[in-house]
Formats: C-alpha cells, sequence, structure tokens
C-alpha cells in the first residue's frame, strides 16, 4: 500500500499553496534539487567532458537516455529496451508518425480527434504537408474515432487523455480496431505517465510518445521519450537522423546508418542536467503502486466534483462521471473562467485554464489530500458567489494560461 504522507514529504511545495496543476507541470521533488547541484559541482564541474564516460554513477552521461527510458518503460507497461529519452514531445510524435506512415505507403490517411493536443496535430499538417504525396489528416470528434477507422487509413494517432477535458478513450480497444483495419496505432501518453497505469505492450500500441515534466514531474522543459514496439525496433526508419541515432555515432561517418533497436529514435546530444533532475524525480516511483494511484485519484476526483458542484452552481463538469472514461484531471467550464482561474492563484490555489472556457485542476496524489481539495473547492466558491474574479487584474491575459 503506496503511503501518500510520505510521498507528499519528497516534495518541494511552497507553504499556503495548493497545487492543483501538475497535469502541466509537476512540482520540485527534493531530492532534484541535492542531485543536480551534486551533479553540475562533482561531474560537469570535476570530469568536465570526461563525464560522457565516467558521470552518472560510473556509467557515463551518453547511457541517460536509454537508462531513463527504461526507468519510464516499467511505468507504461513497456517491454525493456524498448523506450528511449531525449528531445522534445513535438519531435517524438515527427517520429513516430513519419516511421508510421512509411510503413503503410499505400495508405493516405492519418485519423486524430478534435481533442488531440495541437502541437501533435500541427506536428502531422508540417510533416504531410513535406511530404506532398496526398496525405490527409482526418481529425473527428472523439466519440467517432472508432466508426471513421477505414481501409483508407495508415495511422491512428490519439492523446489517450484529453488536455482539456480529462476525458479518457480505450487506447486497447480503439488500438485493435485499428490493427482490423489494418493501420498503426500512436499513443501519446503525455497526460496518462504517471497518472495511472498503462499497457502500451499488452494494449498493442505500435509507438508511444510522452512527456515527463507533467506526472513525472521531471521539470519544466524535461525530455520526452518513445516507446517502438519490438516488432517494429528493426525496421522503423528515423525520419530525423540525428548523429546519436546512428549506429556507431564517435565512427564520424559522412553516410547515415541506424542504430540498433530503439536506439536510433535517438536524435540531439542528451541535455545532461535536465535527466539528471528527471532521474531524481523517477525516484518517487520506486515507493509508489500505480494501481493505488489510480485508486486516490478517483477518490479524490469525485470528492472534488461533488464539492465544486455543490457550492458553484454556475459551473459545468467538463470532464466525464464515469471512472473508466476519465483520466486524473478534472475541468469545469464557466464563462470567466480565465479570470476566475487568476484569482484563485491569487489565493494560492494553482490551476490553470484551457480556452474557451474550461478551468483544470490536476489530480495528483502523490502530494494532495482531501484537505487540499476541500479547501480549494471552498476558496473557488467564494470567488464565484462573490465575483471576486471581476477585476481588471484578473482579467489581464498572461502569456501563459
Amino acid at each position: 500500500m503506496t503511503d501518500f504522507s510520505a510521498t507528499r514529504a519528497m516534495f518541494d511545495l511552497p507553504d499556503g499553496v495548493i497545487y492543483l496543476d501538475g497535469n502541466s507541470l509537476g512540482p520540485l521533488p527534493r531530492a532534484a534539487r541535492e542531485r543536480v547541484n551534486r551533479m553540475m559541482a562533482r561531474e560537469w564541474g570535476g570530469m568536465l567532458i570526461t563525464g560522457w564516460n565516467r558521470g552518472w554513477n560510473g556509467e557515463g552521461w551518453m547511457a541517460m537516455p536509454t537508462r531513463l527510458g527504461d526507468r519510464i518503460g516499467r511505468l507504461i507497461g513497456a517491454e525493456p529496451g524498448h523506450t528511449v529519452v531525449g528531445d522534445t514531445l513535438s519531435i517524438k510524435v515527427y517520429q513516430a508518425l513519419a516511421a508510421a506512415l512509411e510503413m503503410r505507403p499505400d495508405r493516405k490517411v492519418v485519423l486524430s480527434d478534435s481533442g488531440n493536443f495541437p502541437t501533435d496535430l500541427y506536428m502531422a499538417e508540417g510533416l504531410l504537408r513535406s511530404l506532398d504525396r496526398g496525405h490527409e489528416l482526418r481529425v473527428v470528434a472523439p466519440d467517432a474515432v472508432e466508426a471513421a477507422m477505414t481501409d483508407e487509413v495508415a495511422v491512428l494517432m490519439l492523446t489517450e487523455v484529453d488536455y482539456r477535458t480529462g476525458r479518457r478513450h480505450d487506447m486497447p480497444a480503439l488500438t485493435a480496431r485499428a490493427h482490423e483495419a489494418g493501420a498503426l496505432a500512436i499513443w501519446d501518453l503525455a497526460h496518462s505517465a504517471g497518472a495511472f497505469p498503462v499497457d502500451v505492450a499488452g494494449g498493442g500500441a505500435d509507438f508511444a510518445v510522452g512527456c515527463s515534466y507533467k506526472y513525472l514531474n521531471g521539470g519544466p522543459g524535461a525530455p520526452a521519450f518513445i516507446y517502438v514496439a519490438p516488432r517494429h525496433a528493426g525496421s522503423a526508419r528515423p525520419a530525423l537522423s540525428g548523429w546519436l541515432g546512428h549506429e556507431a555515432p564517435f565512427a564520424f561517418d559522412l553516410d547515415y546508418r541506424p542504430g540498433a533497436g530503439v536506439e536510433r529514435m535517438r536524435v540531439g546530444t542528451p541535455p545532461v542536467i535536465q535527466m539528471t533532475a528527471l532521474d531524481a524525480a523517477l525516484d518517487v516511483w520506486d515507493e509508489v503502486s500505480l494501481d493505488d494511484i489510480r485508486t486516490r485519484s478517483l477518490e479524490l476526483s469525485d470528492l472534488f466534483i461533488a464539492e465544486v458542484e455543490a457550492a458553484c452552481p454556475d459551473l459545468t463538469l467538463a470532464t466525464p462521471r464515469s471512472h473508466d472514461r476519465r483520466g486524473s484531471q478534472v475541468s469545469f467550464r464557466f464563462e470567466h473562467g480565465y479570470a476566475a482561474m487568476q484569482a484563485l492563484i491569487a489565493r494560492g490555489v494553482i490551476g490553470d485554464f484551457r480556452a474557451p472556457d474550461i478551468m483544470r485542476f490536476g489530480i495528483t496524489p502523490l502530494y494532495i489530500d482531501d484537505s487540499d481539495l476541500r479547501a480549494a473547492a471552498a476558496t473557488l466558491a467564494d470567488i464565484i458567489e462573490n465575483r471576486l474574479w471581476d477585476r481588471p487584474e484578473h482579467r489581464h491575459r498572461q502569456k501563459v494560461t
């Protein structure tokens, strides 16, 4: 049984703050500060460039992407040796989609849904435009994905949990349907990894991608990950042929030869300082059961929904009530949602806003409990009932919402 009071003590949260935005940026793990400081002083400072061979507990910085990949792989149900860390999520989406399309050269449709995160769609649009081979990005409503799975589809590309509403797809079922139709499936796990149990191997994912700065708490700008199913690992062609995806990077050949398996999906130089922070953040998961995380997340979500609905009748629940269709966030619609969220943040309750009217609250049992959610709901009720959001300072739009 996971001890959530112990996990809460593993994070450095400001006094007086209720943090309900871990679905966008996880808080600082206490161990990360010391780990990064030590790396900078002893390794970067003391070893200089030899750290590539001697740093990170003697394994060398160059080993970090695959070792961290396996640590994340355990959280998403991946086979060992088939997940690698590095670059950004947008790059990993591009890599996965380009490789998948090449495996289905006779098909021209990429199927996604309107709840997908926009960057996934942007990357798809850009890739298809560059290919200039008559491909189509077909975007349908979330509930229409299964019906839209025809023999025209080359790739099904979905984010498992809708970033706005928290609606969750049944990825294994949709993947099975894609395979029946002869298509491949890419899972975006940005709002899944660390939020609940995921099984990319058992669910049949062909590729999976995700970021590590949300529920995995790797820090702002923490690197992304990509999973390639074993059946594709030796044949998937890396469209971005970076030097660290080469079979022998330090042979400095002028011609590209892809590395073995998922190693070919490495692109650029590993961000060692950021990976050091991620390594410390992943230690938290050595003490945690994802099944316990899921159970507790649903309990807390139910509590928060009940508290807010009882006190704030002007807000409309956007998140599914059904547990099997819900991720680990709760979203409410409110016409003045942006201003209301700014008023909440000013009172020490941090969530965020997504246009046009979504107030988002991440439910992260690692450091959130019942008392936090009751206090957050009471603060929200005061803001709504007394129109405390209706002030000029709360209406001013920041660059990041």
